[in-house]
């Protein structure tokens, strides 16, 4: 990157995570030309996202909204995340997060890696892009 980069999100795609939840990718690509990669997720209620990890650091920043976080084996204690908090998952750590109440959550999510890539623990598969493969 040797030039300010200006995104809009109205002009960006949305990669739909099911009928609940979407993500549009802000910084980063396919090349990996970037050090990191972000993204706006917009989840309904009633979205849970599947238990995975990734082999770096994963940021959630809440937008708006809250939500519920847990680390695998610590499910019986949840992060409660409201609008504005940060959330940093260390590398190689499965977790998961659902909406949480009846209003739509809006999060910012920063991969330190120039690639999505996310093992899901249910043994779903990712696309090149690192999107879950959805039958």
């Amino acid at each position: 990157m040797k030039e300010p980069t200006v995104v809009r999100l109205a002009q960006t795609e949305r990669v739909s995570f099911g009928p609940l939840s979407h993500y549009q990718l802000i910084i980063g690509d396919d090349e990996g030309s970037t050090p990191v990669r972000t993204g706006i997720q917009t989840a309904q209620p009633g979205y849970e996202a599947p238990l995975h990890s990734h082999p770096y650091v994963e940021i959630l920043h809440i937008l708006d909204g809250a939500a519920e976080a847990w680390i695998e084996g610590r499910e019986d204690e949840p992060i409660v995340l409201e609008q504005g908090d940060t959330l940093a998952i260390p590398p190689d750590t499965p977790h998961s997060f659902r909406v949480r109440g009846d209003r739509v959550l809006r999060l910012l999510g920063t991969h330190a890696s120039p690639r999505r890539i996310v093992a899901y623990k249910d043994g779903a598969q990712s696309d090149a892009r690192g999107y879950r493969v959805v039958d």
